[in-house]
């Protein structure tokens, strides 16, 4: 699934965010577009496109709708700010990705995982593709059940992709990552104890970097409606800015872009996390994991 397009225009995962923030406000003080629009000396369509995210949005037009919706607390203008500034540099982003044939949704993933300040991932099948090793992904893509869902890239570009991706967490300021990895995925390894050994040795090597948390959840811990899927939270700022959420599938991939249904997902991390092994406990059991191979 690639970005929808109108025209030359582009309707962003943050521009869709941000103008679903500012039709909620809109909405809750009583006004319409064309009112909207007024107060900017813009067409009613104009503000149709901000909402929808098809365009990027200016500064002196975002501080002048919030006055109009009686919005002043600083940090709630600050977020929307924020979204906007990630936007606006999203839409003319260049980076490693140009340099790799990266298909549909996970395209516009990767840019923005760039701009993004910090992840919380949840997966329950799979090592996260920011902790990966190389063998670990050569073998996972050389599985028969990988062909039915891998893209026209090579499997070497597509680790070389991943490993550029992974280059954030060294940056500075790194990206920072909390993952809570399943069990199961811990102990269900393609090609085996070869492959295991490295990524478990490798998972407890990233552990110790300051910008990583890695947390496991442990069969004995139960069931919980993460188990449905994988998803990460993305965050845009330190606070204030609003999250978007990646949910993935084998066969489909979308955002949660919505206020409510985001922080729905990052109420569930939290639960997730709360019931999940510590991270000195987390990297005690790869260690024992990587003993039993």
């Amino acid at each position: 699934m690639t970005s929808p397009t109108q025209g030359h225009s582009t309707s962003t995962v943050l521009g869709r965010r941000l103008g679903g923030e500012l039709t909620k406000l809109r909405t809750a003080a009583g006004l319409n577009q064309t009112q909207a629009g007024k107060a900017l000396t813009a067409s009613t369509t104009k503000v149709a496109k901000m909402e929808g995210g098809w365009v990027p949005m200016r500064d002196p037009d975002l501080r002048a709708l919030c006055e109009l919706y009686g919005v002043r607390d600083p940090s709630i203008v600050g977020g929307l700010l924020e979204l906007a500034r990630v936007d606006r540099e999203r839409r003319k982003a260049k980076g490693w990705w140009d340099d790799f044939v990266i298909p549909g949704v996970m395209q516009e993933y990767v840019t923005l995982e760039s701009a993004a300040t910090a992840i919380k991932a949840w997966q329950p099948a799979f090592i996260p593709g920011l902790l990966q090793t190389p063998d670990y992904v050569r073998a996972l893509r050389g599985s028969p059940e990988a062909e039915v869902v891998k893209g026209p890239e090579s499997d070497e570009d597509f680790i070389a992709a991943r490993l550029a991706r992974q280059r954030r967490l060294s940056d500075t300021p790194p990206l920072s990552v909390h993952a809570v990895i399943y069990e199961a995925a811990l102990r269900n390894f393609p090609s085996g104890a070869a492959t295991a050994s490295g990524q478990l040795e490798s998972l407890a090597k990233m552990a110790e970097l300051p910008s990583v948390t890695l947390q496991v959840f442990p069969f004995g811990a139960g069931t919980h409606p993460g188990l449905n899927g994988s998803f990460n939270v993305l965050s845009f700022a330190a606070s204030g800015a609003m999250d978007v959420v990646y949910v993935e599938a084998p066969f489909a991939q979308r955002w949660v872009e919505g206020g409510e249904s985001a922080s729905a997902y990052d109420e569930l991390f939290g639960m997730i996390a709360e019931r999940s092994l510590g991270e000195r406990e987390s990297v005690s059991f790869l260690h024992k994991l990587r003993k039993e191979l």
